[in-house]
């Protein structure tokens, strides 16, 4: 959910030098909202202040330097205030791993997608929103996949909002392509099939590499 949208967004867009500092600020950028989530959900203990300063300010570094270096892109930032607001606050009343918190950060993430085609100055813009779109259907999806095989399994409701919610999103991307519809009907089929034989996380992550490479490429050549 960190790489893929900034891989997508880059390769969609054509790749530029602009996005070498880019992806160091959004990987290092992760780095120190990490480690505030970890401060804030130790209830602000004093071990836990010096690695959210330190990648803070290495964030922040380089945050003025892709600003200095193409200003354009600090009018995307205002976006990110949301989500991002949304995920400090779920982690001090530790509430993080709930589904407004995982949402509100998969659609965080998902603007990345939009704001690294930008910066190589993609055209037409409409395609960085649909790619956007597209990976924040899959990544919300896998928030109620994960909790069906992990922190809810068993669980009927969850499993029944994890399907439904997949064959929406499949019916829903039918306007961007019938092979993202495809795509997405694979992934119902196993948001119905797969809890039933209880993977392990471990599995489970495998499994979520494999469909995040299909759906980025799939994308990639039907947006």
């Amino acid at each position: 959910m960190l790489i893929a949208p900034l891989l997508v967004g880059v390769i969609a867009g054509g790749l530029s030098w602009i996005h070498l500092p880019l992806a160091a600020f959004w990987i290092i950028g992760y780095f120190a909202f990490f480690a505030t989530t970890v401060w804030l959900k130790s209830r602000r203990k004093r071990r836990y202040l010096t690695p959210m300063l330190v990648w803070g300010a290495i964030a922040a570094a380089l945050g003025l330097l892709v600003a200095f270096l193409q200003p354009g892109l600090v009018t995307w930032a205002p976006m990110f205030i949301v989500p991002l607001g949304a995920g400090l606050v779920a982690s001090a009343i530790r509430d993080e791993r709930s589904l407004w918190s995982g949402i509100a950060t998969t659609a965080g993430s998902c603007l990345m997608t939009v704001v690294a085609f930008d910066a190589a100055g993609g055209h037409p813009f409409s395609q960085a929103w649909l790619l956007a779109l597209v990976l924040a259907l899959y990544f919300v999806g896998t928030v109620f996949y994960v909790k069906t095989i992990i922190r809810e399994r068993g669980d009927k409701r969850w499993w029944w909002a994890s399907v439904l919610f997949h064959a929406v999103s499949a019916i829903g991307v039918w306007f961007v392509s019938p092979w993202m519809t495809l795509v997405f009907a694979l992934l119902t089929v196993r948001a119905a099939v797969v809890p039933r034989f209880a993977p392990t996380p471990k599995q489970a992550g495998f499994g979520e590499v494999a469909s995040t490479l299909l759906v980025s490429v799939v994308a990639l050549l039907v947006v």
